[in-house]
């Protein structure tokens, strides 16, 4: 039977926050390709951007001079209606490159309009985490507290995750088929996170001096 995709009427944007390059096959890439595939059935196109093969600069600003890649990311950003961190978990915390991301959108926090609005206002958050060792929901954490601050809202189980047997070596990219318990959650998260884009899409947060 021929499964039939909607058209595309919403846009997400995941980073891969993997330490490795483009070019490396990575166990992030791999679960952010399931998310790409599970958000297409839903009408959503996908870019899929490897961090580390950018040069994000240190800062907090949206553009840190020459050299900073950041300022055409920032742009892919605004331009979508669901922002996904995608991060392998290194030494119980979310990837370094993964916070640089992050932090790079602080910069939302002070370019907030008279009505009070962020830029990131009206986009939905969500993370991705893969790892062999614990601290899936620590790592989960983090990017959701970091993603509230800066202005994204959050689906309900906005989170996909697998933490395979510590020291073993075994990762994400090398399993066949993928445990149903977290091809579930991924369905789940992408399932919720559009619903809720589509929801904010037709009905923006009001400004702050509306009702005032």
């Amino acid at each position: 039977m021929t499964v039939t995709k909607p058209p595309f009427d919403l846009r997400a944007l995941a980073f891969n926050c993997s330490l490795k390059s483009p070019e490396q096959p990575s166990s992030t890439a791999v679960m952010l390709g399931h998310v790409r595939e599970a958000l297409a059935l839903h009408g959503v196109d996908c870019e899929i951007v490897s961090a580390a093969g950018f040069n994000i600069l240190p800062g907090v600003r949206s553009d840190e001079g020459l050299g900073d890649d950041w300022p055409a990311l920032r742009a892919k950003v605004i331009a979508s209606d669901i922002v996904i961190i995608g991060s392998p978990i290194w030494i119980g915390q979310p990837s370094s490159v993964a916070k640089r991301v992050l932090e790079r959108m602080d910069a939302f926090l002070s370019e907030a309009g008279e009505d009070g609005r962020m830029p990131s206002y009206g986009r939905v958050g969500a993370a991705a985490v893969v790892g062999n060792e614990d601290g899936a929901h620590h790592v989960g954490a983090e990017i959701y507290q970091a993603l509230n601050d800066l202005g994204f809202t959050l689906a309900a189980n906005a989170l996909t995750y697998w933490v395979g047997e510590a020291r073993t070596g075994r990762e994400y990219r090398d399993l066949a088929p993928v445990p149903e318990s977290t091809a579930d959650a991924t369905r789940m998260m992408v399932r919720n996170a559009v619903h809720l884009a589509r929801l904010l899409k037709n009905a923006p947060y009001p400004g702050k001096d509306v009702g005032a």
